[in-house]
């Protein structure tokens, strides 16, 4: 692997005023909610699939 040319970056420090975050925090909150659901729901579907096929004994 050709490692010449490249260069290794690290963040040490994010400056970024409190209420920015905040704001910032309030979104990424309102947007996991939507995001929750749809995984409920595709986790509830996967759960009747095969709780349903053990149940059947189809997988034994």
């Amino acid at each position: 692997m050709d490692t010449q040319g490249t260069t290794k970056v690290g963040i040490t420090d994010i400056k970024m005023p409190f209420l920015s975050m905040v704001v910032f925090l309030v979104k990424l909150s309102i947007a996991a909610i939507p995001a929750f659901i749809i995984m409920s729901i595709v986790a509830s579907i996967l759960f009747a699939i095969f709780g349903t096929a053990v149940h059947t004994g189809m997988m034994l």
